[in-house]
């Protein structure tokens, strides 16, 4: 006899002492609760950024790029994906850089940083041009291909490479003391100024002045002063940085209105632009001297220019310390620093050396003037 079929059976109780055996259903098996190796991974969905199109996202790096604040800003947005770093170094892009984007740090400098300097100058950039030029002329010493870089961003109205090629031209740089042509900086200096560049306003100023370079014009000369000195002020107030400290400091040291003086109000240093900070850092790292024997630096801090020959920079008529090559570098450099250092060297009674004070507006004796 064989033995009965064992069924699964649910007991329950229907009543008191009842017993009742009922057959159960079988449970199926869920297949979707468990998954297999295979079906855990999900498939990988399109990439939204691939989706929009390349003339959108070369319109946001061009913002992107006018508007970094550091190299960082834009170096980090090259290294997210081969199509952000295909599209970011595209001309249409390189040529909207900052002039923070591309301001390359002296002791980083490298033949791939000069590589990089120089895709920007082919894209177009009058940034890179002009701090490209500044480096190869005072930094590699290579006249020629600086001063063209330099000419090629001041073609194209950019204020720095007009004011930088005048003071090359008023000095004789990367020549001789014959090579200086007076009348071709002070047009270079009033295509700046007319620009609203404020250090060719005051050096327009000075040589109207003092009729240098250019018919003497006393009257004129003060105007293009005061609007130096009236932009400045500006600039300063429109930063956001509470003038009410320096201002009360800097009414008992002149008479009348700060704004006539030749130096201007006692404000904050502007902001040093990126190729000026590179030439000061350039030569800080190589012992704070220019290259060659006897050759010296502006001593204005924020300048950063070397001479390229000996006694090319005008040095100050009182103390005969310290040389600037523009007389904007000397206004800076007075109201920051040297006001409080300078000090004839001959206590005769007269002008420091004898030179003429004609700078002498705000009443301080101790007034720079270049030599002739």
């Amino acid at each position: 006899m064989l033995p009965a079929r064992r069924n699964k059976r649910v007991f329950y109780s229907a009543g008191a002492g009842d017993g009742v055996f009922t057959p159960a259903k079988k449970r199926r098996r869920c297949l979707s609760a468990i998954s297999s190796p295979a079906s855990s991974v999900s498939k990988p969905g399109p990439d939204l950024l691939d989706t929009i199109p390349d003339d959108l996202v070369i319109s946001i790096l061009r913002r992107l790029a006018s508007t970094s604040r550091c190299p960082a800003d834009f170096i980090n947005v090259v290294m997210t994906c081969k199509r952000l770093n295909s599209l970011a170094t595209s001309s249409l892009v390189l040529s909207r850089l900052s002039r923070k984007a591309i301001a390359v740090k002296a002791q980083n400098w490298s033949e791939s940083a000069h590589r990089f300097l120089k895709r920007c100058v082919d894209a177009g950039s009058l940034e890179a041009c002009y701090t490209l030029g500044m480096i190869r002329f005072y930094c590699l010493q290579n006249r020629g291909n600086g001063a063209s870089l330099m000419a090629k961003a001041a073609i194209s109205s950019y204020a720095p490479a007009l004011y930088s090629l005048a003071v090359i031209q008023f000095n004789g740089s990367g020549g001789s003391k014959n090579d200086k042509d007076l009348r071709a900086g002070v047009a270079l200096c009033a295509r700046a100024a007319f620009l609203g560049h404020v250090d060719a306003l005051r050096e327009l100023g000075h040589c109207l002045q003092d009729g240098y370079g250019v018919p003497q014009n006393v009257t004129e000369g003060r105007r293009f002063l005061v609007q130096a000195n009236a932009r400045e002020l500006a600039a300063v107030l429109s930063s956001g940085t509470d003038a009410r400290s320096w201002l009360a400091l800097s009414q008992p040291q002149v008479r009348g209105c700060p704004l006539l003086s030749d130096f201007g109000c006692n404000v904050p240093a502007p902001e040093i632009h990126p190729a000026n900070r590179f030439l000061a850092d350039w030569f800080a790292v190589r012992g704070g001297e220019a290259p060659g024997d006897g050759l010296r630096l502006c001593s204005h801090g924020g300048c950063g220019r070397p001479e390229t020959r000996k006694h090319e920079f005008r040095r100050c008529s009182v103390c005969g310390v310290v040389n600037y090559c523009s007389r904007a570098c000397q206004a800076l450099d007075w109201k920051l620093r040297h006001k409080m250092d300078c000090a004839p060297v001959e206590q005769d009674g007269g002008g420091g050396d004898g030179e003429v004070n004609e700078g002498n507006v705000n009443g301080d004796e101790n007034v720079l003037v270049p030599m002739s």
